[in-house]
């Protein structure tokens, strides 16, 4: 078992290193999510000064949400890129038969290298758009260690949901000639319903509900509401943790399903 987790620890460690070479690329992300963060937060501006209190925000808070949600977007894929490409060029070409044979799970293998992807781009890409908002706009960022603590938590509890979801669209390449299409659909569903466009509590009535109980909602909405205090007292935010868990274990536990059936797929077909 420690031998395992130490394997695993390198396995994540080489995923921070790997991306870190990237030196151009994080720059050219920071630059991004800086501008956008802007645009958004002056969209933002107007649309509460019309609507104060929408959502259940004062502007403070939508502002910290959008900032804050530029801070978290690379760590979590949630506009694309992680793993689920690589995995899929791999399936294709025929080289997830060398990861088969590797003396280690194939999902906790990808789940520990796209953690240590995640790790480097939350302080890669994630620092400094967060300080540039602050310094721009009145953040409501909380003083709080505890309420950061809990924030951090449900960051990773986001970061292993959103991973299983990938890792579903991932193993379909076992299925389909070409992911592109799968990779796109996931893309524009993660951005509607993680919270990314608008704060999920701004949808009304029943579909606001819906949605709020989906997996895409612990990917974003979750974290943010855990950090601006939304989830009153320690029962509710052991609540919205409880959420993502819950949808953390039906992922993966869906995902090792859908794993075996591929596995059985590629002993059938290389005989």
């Amino acid at each position: 078992m420690r031998q395992r987790a130490a394997l695993y620890a390198a396995v994540a460690a080489g995923g921070f290193r790997r991306y870190a070479t990237y030196g151009t690329a994080t720059a050219a992300g920071v630059f991004t999510n800086t501008v956008f963060g802007f645009i958004l937060a002056y969209t933002y501006i107007a649309l509460w000064d019309e609507r104060p209190g929408l959502g259940g925000y004062d502007q403070a808070q939508a502002l910290t949400f959008v900032w804050v949600s530029q801070s978290l977007l690379a760590a979590g894929s949630l506009i694309g890129g992680g793993f689920q490409e690589e995995m899929q060029e791999r399936i294709r070409t025929g080289d997830i038969a060398v990861d088969l044979y590797r003396p280690a799970d194939l999902q906790a293998w990808w789940l520990a290298a796209d953690l240590g992807r995640a790790g480097f781009q939350l302080l890669g890409r994630g620092v400094v758009p967060l300080l540039a908002g602050a310094l721009a706009f009145p953040l409501a960022l909380p003083v709080d260690p505890v309420r950061w603590l809990l924030f951090l938590v449900s960051v990773v509890l986001a970061l292993v949901v959103g991973f299983a979801v990938r890792y579903l669209v991932g193993l379909s390449a076992f299925w389909l000639m070409d992911g592109t299409g799968v990779n796109m659909m996931a893309v524009v569903v993660t951005i509607f319903f993680s919270g990314m466009l608008l704060p999920l509590t701004v949808f009304p009535g029943g579909f606001g509900e819906f949605v709020r109980t989906l997996p895409w909602a612990a990917m974003l909405q979750v974290p943010l509401d855990v950090l601006l205090g939304k989830n009153a007292g320690a029962g509710g935010a052991a609540g919205a943790l409880g959420f993502q868990a819950c949808w953390a274990l039906v992922l993966l536990g869906l995902g090792r399903l859908v794993q075996s059936a591929a596995t059985r797929k590629v002993v059938v077909q290389g005989g």
